[in-house]
């Protein structure tokens, strides 16, 4: 397998940290945005994208700032890759942003990042943050 590089993308939205947490840490959150269903079990959460599931275990959360996902396989053995999300206020300004960070193969990393791009501006409909 080829590996994968890393990219980081922000987005300003429009959202109390609060909420934001809540759409990017709960499976009912993220199953509103960020795939077509969402399940989980202890730390362990399903994500499904039309016939497509991938699993994931949720490595680490900081309440209110960041949650990162870790994929694992069959086994429940952690992968190489992770994807995760962390909010950011300006000090001064107190505007919101959320920063992902994930991991794409060379070839599709431009399209990996339109699918962020899109599914984030679904978030921000759904936190009407548009």
């Amino acid at each position: 397998m080829d590996e994968k590089i890393k990219y980081e993308l922000e987005f300003p939205i429009m959202s109390s940290p609060q909420l934001l947490y809540q759409y990017i840490s709960t499976p009912s959150g993220l199953q509103e945005w960020f795939a077509d269903n969402v399940n989980s079990r202890g730390e362990f959460f399903t994500f499904v994208w039309n016939d497509t599931e991938e699993k994931a275990r949720l490595s680490s959360k900081k309440s209110g700032e960041k949650v990162k996902f870790r994929w694992v396989d069959d086994e429940n053995n952690d992968g190489d890759y992770y994807f995760e999300m962390r909010i950011l206020v300006d000090e001064i300004t107190k505007d919101v942003s959320l920063m992902v960070v994930d991991f794409a193969e060379e070839g599709d990393v431009a399209e990996s990042k339109q699918l962020w791009e899109n599914q984030v501006s679904d978030l921000k409909h759904v936190l009407g943050s548009v």
